[in-house]
């Protein structure tokens, strides 16, 4: 979230905030406290109002798109049983307070926040609403009538690695990266930790841009990274600018989010891509047959919510079909991205040897793997 897809006011709020270096997101949240379900809403025969508040305009071809077309999509589903209703281009912060009671005010019953940085304000508002139910998205706050739902983002990432990793000639790979949290770190840690696993003379170079879309300011990251000898960019920023640098420098690069494969043909090895609509149609349904509850929910490749997708046929057959072993690792539950042993860029041991990473790891990400250059920034 783009938590993606990758997020401002209230993230640089929460990044002041921090301990630790580095969606997630800053550390990892305590347990949360049992909650009882809300009600289910009152049987009208009228159909459910479901609203959606985005971050980014639902053309950016990335995380918002890929909410955006998971909400139709979902809606398509269920066969007028939902109406839904959507607001792009919310800045993080006061913004997101008032377009939330609004949605409130216009009925709605289910409100998604679709960015890390809506946090702040979705808590506030379910507070105040408790016959409305609010889901957020890459968030860890939940309450009796807010759930978080995120995607495991890095799979993609681990996927778009293993082919970078064949397919690079400089064995030097760029990330563009939106902020230093956790979710952010970890797509860089899997991207490298994929790539290694075919390659190990793999290094890779990050920029930060602090911004989740802002196209000039990602197509400035990429030309650096490219200048630096990065022949392969990946990006966890919501545009398509990083993957049209590459084309124009005729260097690879990966989509983010959904799927870029247009946008540049003959630059693009795949994409990171979210399909929304399983969980937006469990969503919905959760809430008609009153058994919708406060809870976290996180799914991958396993479940169809994140897959590179839409793998360049140019690539050697070979490295696809190391690909397709991953996916399957992942699918089958037999592969785990993070398994140990795995050293930070200093040498340090940050996962034993055998180790299974389970959620309070990865939600307190903040380093950088063994192969990354640099530091990871203290804040914005």
């Amino acid at each position: 979230m783009n938590l993606s897809p990758s997020k401002h006011a209230a993230l640089a709020a929460l990044l002041a905030a921090a301990t630790l270096a580095g969606c997630s997101k800053k550390e990892a949240p305590p347990a949360a406290e049992p909650h009882a379900a809300a009600p289910a809403p009152a049987k009208t025969g009228e159909p459910l109002k479901a609203g959606f508040i985005y971050v980014g305009p639902v053309g950016d071809a990335g995380w918002t798109f890929a909410h955006d077309k998971g909400r139709r999509e979902a809606e398509a589903k269920m066969g007028g049983k939902v109406v839904t209703t959507f607001v792009e281009k919310v800045p993080e912060g006061p913004d997101a307070e008032r377009v939330l009671r609004d949605l409130v005010a216009q009925g709605n019953k289910l409100i998604f926040a679709t960015s890390f940085g809506f946090m702040d304000a979705v808590t506030k508002v379910a507070k105040d609403n408790p016959d409305v139910k609010f889901e957020h998205a890459t968030g860890y706050r939940t309450a009796d009538n807010l759930r978080v739902y995120e995607a495991k983002f890095y799979e993609g990432a681990y996927l778009a690695g293993i082919l970078a990793g064949q397919m690079t000639k400089s064995n030097v790979l760029g990330f563009v990266g939106s902020f230093p949290i956790p979710e952010v770190l970890r797509n860089i840690n899997a991207f490298t930790l994929g790539a290694q696993s075919v390659n190990p003379k793999i290094t890779t170079k990050v920029v930060w841009v602090s911004a989740w879309f802002d196209p000039p300011r990602e197509t400035e990251a990429a030309q650096s990274l490219l200048d630096q000898g990065a022949d392969v960019l990946l990006q966890n920023t919501d545009s398509s600018a990083v993957l049209q640098a590459a084309e124009r420098a005729g260097k690879y690069a990966f989509g983010w989010d959904s799927d870029m494969s247009a946008v540049a043909p003959k630059a693009h090895l795949g994409s990171c891509a979210l399909d929304w609509s399983g969980y937006y149609v469990k969503s919905f349904n959760d809430v008609l047959n009153g058994t919708w509850k406060p809870e976290v929910t996180k799914w991958g490749v396993k479940e169809g919510a994140v897959d590179l997708v839409k793998v360049a046929s140019f690539a050697p057959a070979e490295a696809r079909k190391k690909v397709d072993a991953a996916r399957q690792g992942l699918k089958a539950g037999t592969l785990a991205v993070f398994t140990g042993p795995i050293v930070d860029n200093t040498g340090k041991e940050v996962l034993a040897k055998g180790v299974v990473a389970d959620d309070a790891w990865k939600g307190a990400v903040n380093f950088y793997v063994k192969g990354v250059e640099g530091k990871v920034p203290a804040g914005k």
